[in-house]
């Protein structure tokens, strides 16, 4: 009876045992109250984390090749696997709150010299024992298990939290993959359809120069922008072949062809999200909670380090028999208990613990610094895709009245040469700018989707 009340006073003890961990004060965001630069999208737009990624990327094939990359993806699969490992590892640390039971079976066999024995003569004495009973439990009075135990629960939320970073970052990934694809299959289709003009225009000129109206000069220069035509075309095909094989390695396999975009004009353009206040967002973004995560689990070590300077007490108990024989070990009259508690405390450890706490106080002021590098580092990234949007915007919308603009003058220089007003020249400088200035308002759209799954990215989008 007596043993039994201990057991459940030393149960209690641990189980209302208090801890050394400091109290927790989030730190203040060490940014603005507001976004530099215009808010994104309508008023009306809901925040970034409130939009899944199914609905935000409303494209269906996108959304199915996102979906391939989440179960196959190599990375992530990892990050999952951590997750596990971390909560194995709390279970670990968790488990010594509790005492375990386990059975004990020992066997000794020794000879006694002369000297030892009553008789004066040499004796073999064996003694058996099986004893069921809790071995080394240490009573947590002041809470050093328990944060050790904390530690490792705030370092499994961590370890979610940055699946869940790892989940955004390739859903981003992919996105951004898919419109590179779709924007060298954009150039390729204008690079092809460039070289198919260029080279109807080089049969006729060759065949006016037969004829002698044209001159060498200018079927050179419609030769150059003919092989012009050709080596951007090659380029592009490789472009395509890579961005392929980048897609399928996020992926994790390979994405059917009637996944693939044909270029930008049949991609979907994801839906309106706005930023909201830093307050609102930074503070969800996964990248960041896992910050907060690793500066809680720092903060719980302290408590650690403060408990190591108290005692410890550990307590081991059992019951079982003993006897000179195995046969015997069951036998009545063989009934045996131990009870064994222990307290060690240091006396003289050369500054140890003094060490340790100090040395776990600077984590956490390393915990702190790299939390607000976070919140930093994620404010600069929402700022920057802000004043990206806007740029965006106006690019995009120069180089749409550029593109109108010139393909006028490429076809009133074109319409002048055919009626023998100006030479091939004012054609060629016409197609070369038409050309560069398609180019270039291909590479403004990708960019300007680009920065929407940024923006959708950086301001905690994506789970």
């Amino acid at each position: 009876m007596k043993r039994s009340m201990m057991i459940l006073l030393g149960m209690g003890l641990v189980l209302s045992g208090c801890t050394m961990i400091p109290k927790y004060e989030r730190p203040a965001p060490p940014v603005p109250a507001a976004w530099p630069g215009p808010e994104a999208g309508p008023s009306a737009a809901p925040l970034a984390p409130d939009v899944g990624w199914r609905e935000f990327f409303t494209d269906p094939r996108l959304q199915h090749v996102i979906e391939t990359a989440l179960a196959n993806n190599r990375d992530l699969r990892v990050a999952a696997l951590n997750i596990e490992k971390a909560a194995a590892l709390y279970r670990v640390q968790r488990s010594e709150l509790y005492p375990g039971v386990g059975v004990l079976a020992t066997g000794d066999k020794y000879r006694l010299p002369p000297k030892m024995t009553d008789d004066g003569n040499p004796q073999i004495v064996s003694q058996y024992s099986v004893q069921v009973g809790i071995s080394a439990w240490e009573l947590d009075l002041f809470g050093r298990i328990r944060s050790l135990k904390q530690r490792a629960l705030e370092q499994f939320f961590a370890t979610q939290q940055a699946r869940s970073a790892a989940q955004i970052s390739l859903v981003g990934a992919v996105a951004y993959s898919y419109l590179t694809l779709a924007a060298d299959h954009e150039n390729l289709r204008l690079t092809q359809s460039t070289l198919d003009a260029q080279s109807a225009y080089y049969d006729l000129i060759a065949q006016s120069r037969e004829l002698g109206v044209a001159s060498d000069l200018e079927l050179s220069q419609a030769q150059s922008q003919v092989e012009v035509a050709r080596l951007d075309a090659a380029k592009f095909r490789g472009l395509v072949e890579m961005d392929l094989n980048a897609l399928n390695l996020l992926a994790g396999t390979s994405i059917p062809s009637d996944l693939l975009p044909e270029g930008l004009d049949a991609v979907v353009k994801p839906a309106d999200i706005r930023a909201g206040l830093p307050s609102e967002v930074l503070l969800r973004r996964p990248d960041i909670l896992m910050a907060e995560h690793q500066l809680l689990a720092a903060n719980a070590n302290i408590g650690a380090a403060r408990a190591a300077f108290f005692p410890r007490i550990s307590l081991t108990l059992g019951g079982g028999t003993m006897s000179s024989d195995v046969s015997g070990l069951f036998s009545s009259g063989t009934g045996t208990w131990t009870f064994a508690p222990q307290i060690t405390a240091a006396i003289f450890a050369s500054g140890l613990q003094m060490a340790n706490l100090k040395g776990a106080r600077v984590d956490r002021e390393i915990a702190v610094a790299q939390y607000e590098k976070a919140i930093q580092t994620a404010f600069r990234e929402v700022g920057d895709a802000l004043t990206q949007r806007t740029s965006l915007a106006e690019q995009q919308e120069a180089a749409q009245a550029l593109v109108g603009a010139l393909e006028e003058t490429h076809r009133l220089a074109n319409a002048r040469y055919e009626a023998g007003v100006d030479g091939y020249l004012g054609v060629l400088v016409a197609q070369r700018s038409l050309y560069s200035a398609q180019q270039g308002l291909v590479g403004l759209r990708m960019a300007g989707l680009a920065n929407q799954v940024t923006l959708y990215k950086v301001l905690g989008g994506g789970q």
